[in-house]
């Protein structure tokens, strides 16, 4: 297995970045994220990797932030999702983002993103929303999702209470989780839209 690779970028395009590493460039297919982070970069880089082998393709997989892979083998394990839509909502999706669409279950966050339909987004929520919120090690985000997900928690009504202002459910829940969960609803509607008129 390849763990990463490093070496100066000599060529990037949409999903595809090449590093030269000793003479052999190496073809990562990657995010729009990796692509922001490594264009232009004078030195080297370091892409972390994940190597899919089939019958007729070996495909490297490239991201230049150890979290955004672990998203990467995390979505890749949905039923319905494979590398190609994987890479397609890492790059529509920041990884606070994406945690915060799992664990808030706002499905529609995922239906806006090209090819990603309802019923697989669904199934994003539904089978990742556990890991999401039981504070995995695997994602460096500090943010405590638990307590917008949480029945009757304050964190929940002012996220409810956001949305009915029009506020998506991903973001309302991302300025709430922000807070913590112990303030008031009516401090954590205040603290929040403060929090979303910044964004």
């Amino acid at each position: 297995m390849i763990y990463s690779v490093t070496g100066k970028v000599v060529h990037t395009e949409p999903e595809l970045a090449v590093v030269n590493c000793a003479g052999v460039g190496y073809a990562c297919k990657t995010t729009a994220t990796t692509i922001g982070d490594i264009a232009g970069a004078s030195g080297d880089v370091t892409l972390f990797t994940h190597l899919i082998i089939r019958e007729d393709s070996a495909d490297l997989y490239g991201f230049s932030r150890y979290e955004e892979l672990n998203w990467f083998r995390l979505l890749i394990t949905v039923s319905g999702v494979g590398a190609k839509a994987a890479l397609t909502i890492l790059s529509g999706l920041t990884a606070d983002k994406l945690a915060v669409a799992i664990a808030s279950e706002d499905a529609k966050a995922f239906t806006k993103l090209k090819g990603i339909g309802t019923k697989t987004a669904q199934r994003i929520v539904l089978e990742l929303k556990s890991k999401v919120t039981s504070g995995s090690e695997l994602f460096s985000t500090q943010t405590d999702y638990s307590a917008v997900t949480a029945q009757g928690s304050s964190a929940q009504e002012a996220t409810a209470a956001l949305v009915a202002l029009g506020y998506s459910q991903s973001d309302a829940a991302s300025a709430v989780a922000k807070l913590g969960a112990d303030r008031s609803v009516e401090e954590l509607i205040k603290g929040a839209l403060r929090n979303l008129a910044g964004m």
